[in-house]
């Protein structure tokens, strides 16, 4: 016969994990001596030790009593369920890492790679910062709100990025943020603009009527007080652009300009 402390040394565990297995009803509660002390035989010992051999298997504790009372063929069967879900739990680890170790390298959180790789192209092209968290702020947004069609946007921003109007575009926002609304070169970003509408809509990439139906008004309103807040000559730009006959930001509208 066998004291509890013996027969955690003979199973390779501690008397505490032999309590807890107790208390969880894995390891039934052996008769006590004369003086109230737990007596074990060899069959406990087998038990502990099948018990303690699955749970460092990686066997849930919850899952070991089905697979101690098992026959062959229903033990095999738990066993191959229990590794599909351990192998879907590490393929979530991993997941989880990797997005660990972009937050970790500077990577930004709640953006999709190919947002990073957008902004990152961007200061290849000598963006400024301050435009470019701007920028990311919006895109967070976007993502969360269209998440399946995000990549295909970043997409035709890249080729849109080919054109040497475009680039020109993010050469005068560098440092444009805070021009005041009498700036000749809003007028020149005004141009840009302009000819890039121009051309979008007459290829059918934007509809001019103001119904594009990606987001609801209200998304929309958000998106374009993001740029009025964060840009003083912004208000000024579109009141320009409207003047043209082009009305919105994130919804271009075509209108009746003034005059």
């Amino acid at each position: 016969m066998l004291t509890i402390s013996q027969l955690a040394a003979y199973a390779g565990v501690t008397v505490r994990a032999v309590r807890h297995y107790h208390q969880i009803g894995l390891l039934p509660e052996p008769e006590r001596d004369h003086s109230g002390y737990r007596i074990y035989n060899a069959a406990a010992v087998v038990r502990l030790i099948r018990i303690h051999t699955l749970a460092a298997a990686g066997v849930p504790l919850a899952r070991v009593q089905e697979l101690l009372d098992a026959g062959p063929e229903e033990f095999a069967e738990g066993v191959r369920e229990i590794d599909k879900d351990l192998r879907a739990e590490i393929r979530r680890l991993r997941d989880t890492r990797e997005r660990l170790a972009r937050l970790a390298a500077g990577e930004h959180l709640a953006l999709p790679a190919s947002v990073v790789g957008y902004l990152d192209r961007l200061r290849d092209l000598g963006v400024e910062e301050r435009y470019i968290e701007m920028e990311r702020d919006v895109w967070i947004m976007v993502a969360a709100q269209i998440p399946h069609e995000i990549d295909a946007i970043i997409a035709d921003k890249h080729e849109r990025l080919n054109d040497p109007d475009m680039v020109k575009l993010y050469s005068l926002i560098n440092g444009a943020l805070d021009l005041p609304a009498d700036n000749p070169r809003i007028y020149e970003i005004a141009d840009i603009l302009e000819r890039l509408m121009v051309r979008a809509v007459e290829a059918g990439e934007v509809r001019a009527d103001g119904t594009d139906e990606t987001f609801d008004d209200q998304f929309a309103d958000l998106l374009d007080a993001t740029l009025l807040e964060n840009a003083p000559g912004a208000k000024r730009l579109l009141a320009i652009l409207e003047e043209r006959g082009w009305k919105g930001w994130t919804r271009v509208e075509r209108v009746p300009a003034d005059g």
